[in-house]
């Protein structure tokens, strides 16, 4: 088992670790912006999850972490104003890619989702799919 060294910035750890996975992302990114939702690596449909409100017109909405962006898409596609704000350039890249091809926009942000640039309460809903708990102290 690969730990992380608790002598290097966990940040760092992070950045690298999401980078050196980003292709592995990138090779699932078309079908999880194209398809109906579906959660963690069994694929479960939102619909037996039930995640995301029933209606989210209008909402703003963060994605803490959001990688490729997929759940941004998703929320957009149910009439959300997302934003999505993730450390791995190379994951914001293909976010961006995926925008581009299915002509679905919102704001990318490379920052860190343990301090990022927006006020407190300036979103209605706040999502992290791969859940916080993994990526931050």
């Amino acid at each position: 088992m690969n730990l992380p060294d608790p002598n290097r910035d966990y940040v760092a750890q992070n950045l690298e670790s999401w980078t050196n996975n980003a292709g592995f992302f990138a090779e699932s990114a078309d079908r999880e912006w194209s398809g109906d939702p579906t959660w963690g690596c069994f694929l479960v449909p939102e619909s037996e999850v039930g995640m995301i409100p029933a209606d989210v017109s209008g909402l703003d909405v963060i994605e803490l972490g959001c990688g490729t962006a997929y759940v941004s898409a998703w929320l957009a596609q149910r009439g959300a104003k997302p934003v999505g704000i993730d450390l791995t350039p190379a994951q914001l890249d293909t976010a961006r890619q995926m925008q581009d091809k299915y002509d679905i926009h919102f704001p990318l942000f490379e920052g860190n989702a343990e301090a990022t640039p927006f006020d407190d309460a300036s979103a209605d809903f706040v999502i992290s799919e791969y859940g916080a708990s993994i990526w931050c102290d």
